[in-house]
Parts: C-alpha cells; sequence; structure tokens
C-alpha cells in the first residue's frame, strides 16, 4: 500500500469513476426484492431498520422456520442503506474523521497532514458464507514478499470489507467454531489482527453482525448470542390471505423484476429519507432517568448476565423514536424494544430454549406500572 494512495490528485475525476463504477455494478447485479414489498414479519424488519439508524445496537441474530424470508429481508435491506464518507481507494472503508474507524495507512498519512481524496459510498453488505476458511475471513500476509522485499503485504478479507458496513452470516447456528471464535473477538473489539511468523497486521473491523438460522439444526452458543444485540423470532404466516399476497407478489418479481421494483420505488424512497433522517436526528433523542432505572430494574428481576441487555435496551430504545420522528423515548417505545433486546439473554443453560417474549413483557409491566 503506496502512499502515493492517499495523496490528491484531481478528487472529481476519482469521485466520478467511482460512482461510474458504483453504477454499473449496481446495473449489473442480480435484483433484489425490495424492503417494503415484504408482508408481514414486523419483529424482522423493525430489529433490522434500528440497526441501520444506530450501528452500536450491536446487530441482529434472526431465528424461525426454513422459507419465511429471512434472506430475502436482509438482502433486501442493501437499497434501504444510506450513504457514508470514505476514503478513497482504502480498503477498510476508513472514516476520513474518526480515527477509531482508520487503517493503519490513512491515519499515518493524517498524521503526516496529507490531505485526503474522500468520497461518498453506500455502506457494505459481506455475505459470510459457511464454508469459508479463517484466511478468506481475516485476510492473509504474503510471507514470501515479506521476507523478499522486506514489506508488510497484506490482502484483506471478508472483515476488512465489512468495516463500517454489515457482516451478513447465514445459517450461523452451523458456522465452524473457529470462525464464531474470531467474529466473537471482532466484534467485540472492533479490529481484526492477523498474525503469521512473526508479522503481525491489525486493521479496523466494526461492523454490524447480522445472522439468521433454523433452530431445528441447533442453537447458538451463549457467548456468541450475546454479542447480538437483538433477536428477531420469525413464524410461518397462518393466514391464508396472507399466504396469498406472499404467493402472489414473489410470483410478480419473478416475472418482471425491473417492474416490480420500480412499482415499490416511493415507498423505498420514502422509507429511506425517514432513515437518514432518524440517523441525523438520533443524538438529540433523550431518554428519562427514571426509564433507565425502570429499564435496568427489568434486567436485574430477570436476572439477566452483564450490562449488554441495559445498554441494548436504551439505545434500541432511542433509534425507536428516532424513527418515529420524536426526540423524546416513551415507555411504548421500550415496550416494544426491550423483548427482542433481553429474550436471547435469559437463557443460562445451553440446551434450553429462546424464551418467546412473554416473560419479559410481563416483567415490563409490573416494573412500569
Amino acid at each position: 500500500m503506496g502512499r502515493a494512495l492517499f495523496a490528491v490528485t484531481n478528487v472529481a475525476t476519482e469521485v466520478n469513476s467511482v460512482e461510474q463504477a458504483q453504477k454499473r455494478s449496481k446495473e449489473s447485479q442480480r435484483p433484489v426484492y425490495p424492503f417494503t414489498a415484504i408482508v408481514g414479519q414486523e419483529e424482522m424488519k423493525l430489529c433490522l431498520l434500528l440497526n441501520v439508524i444506530d450501528p452500536k445496537i450491536g446487530g441482529v441474530m434472526i431465528m424461525g422456520d426454513r422459507g419465511t424470508g429471512k434472506s430475502t429481508t436482509v438482502r433486501s435491506l442493501v437499497d434501504l442503506l444510506p450513504v457514508i464518507k470514505v476514503v478513497v481507494g482504502d480498503p477498510y472503508n476508513s472514516d476520513p474523521e474518526d480515527p477509531e474507524a482508520m487503517g493503519i495507512e490513512v491515519r499515518e498519512s493524517v498524521v503526516k497532514g496529507e490531505e485526503l481524496s474522500i468520497t461518498f459510498s453506500k455502506i457494505n453488505m459481506v455475505d459470510l458464507p459457511l464454508g469459508a476458511t479463517e484466511d478468506r475471513v481475516c485476510g492473509t500476509i504474503d510471507i514470501e514478499k515479506a521476507l523478499t522485499e522486506g514489506v508488510k503485504a497484506f490482502e484483506p478479507g471478508l472483515l476488512a470489507k465489512a468495516n463500517r458496513g454489515i457482516l451478513y452470516v447465514d445459517e450461523v447456528n452451523l458456522l465452524d467454531d473457529h470462525l464464531v471464535d474470531v467474529l466473537l473477538d471482532s466484534a467485540a473489539s472492533g479490529w481484526n489482527t492477523v498474525e503469521r511468523e512473526g508479522i503481525s497486521i491489525s486493521h479496523p473491523a466494526r461492523f454490524i453482525l447480522i445472522g439468521s438460522g433454523n433452530p431445528e439444526e441447533g442453537e447458538l452458543r451463549p457467548q456468541l448470542l450475546d454479542r447480538f444485540g437483538m433477536h428477531a423470532q420469525v413464524g410461518t404466516v397462518r393466514d391464508a390471505e396472507l399466504r396469498v399476497k406472499i404467493v402472489e407478489e414473489r410470483a410478480r418479481f419473478d416475472k418482471n423484476p425491473k417492474e416490480f421494483r420500480d412499482s415499490y420505488k416511493a415507498e423505498q424512497a420514502k422509507l429511506q429519507q425517514q432513515i437518514a433522517s432518524a440517523r441525523s436526528s438520533l443524538p438529540a433523542v433523550q431518554i428519562d432517568h427514571d426509564l433507565k432505572v425502570k429499564i435496568s430494574k427489568v434486567c436485574a428481576e430477570l436476572n439477566v448476565d452483564g450490562l449488554r441487555g441495559d445498554i441494548v435496551s436504551n439505545r434500541a430504545a432511542k433509534a425507536l423514536a428516532a424513527l418515529k420522528g420524536r426526540d423524546k423515548v416513551s415507555a411504548e417505545d421500550i415496550a416494544t424494544v426491550i423483548p427482542n433486546c433481553l429474550r436471547h439473554r435469559l437463557r443460562k443453560d445451553p440446551l434450553e430454549s429462546i424464551d418467546s417474549g412473554l416473560l419479559i413483557i410481563e416483567k415490563f409491566y409490573e416494573v412500569f406500572s
């Protein structure tokens, strides 16, 4: 990675070429089902939207029956993702304004007072395949080049690509244990470190971790479950009319994806604007001290381990208030999100099944009344 990569040449040309490349790639990729066209599954959709508004919530774990649209819903989120500032040509999508989210090379350039080429790019969504090797996930160091030329030749992996974006793991409960450990480490520290033959390279790896799976194929380890900010349960739609509507909408999409997407363009644009507005107003949203105390009381009385449950419940409630266009959190906001924030933290025994949220709602009304 030479320094010349970050020198200012013709910024306008750089930005235009990046935009053209993005446009070409968007046109060539297969069409995504529109998020607003998904019927039902409100709990899952809300959890995903809240994580886009506030990535510090910590991701979402989606568990449910097969064929209920888990993967379709997550991938449909791509169209709604907001645009962020990134350094041109940087493999880690470095934030030009936040040193904590910068790669080493970019940070060195800033320290030296060099001006950075900046462009706007959509938040990335990276798919982590089940068969991925550790090298592909973390990145690899070219030992031969390091020994012969004396340079740290690093080939970034999926964690580098997912920095400041979304990392989606389908069938996360079938993921190899050693890859689970890598994800746990990166999710906890926000950095990925690759060490080989005495050479060590680190880069920022802050991502929204989204996982989906079928509980029939096995549950997740409690350590990994706790890393997910929220937990959404997805059930099969039982209403016959709704099922017919879903089948018809899917048939329309398969017949003519472009026409189908165009019919939802206005709704997609409206939701995109709502997300952008919520993201910008989020820092101004307040939550009363009394409500914070009650959230912590619910967590304490439910015997939730650690303080992640308290933190996530506060963040999710604020994100929901911002999504609704308010600057103050209400008890109703907390009632909506607290089952998703605490449900997966109640399980003490790995053999237990995850609570449906009934216990949490009962305790909520007991404390908040």
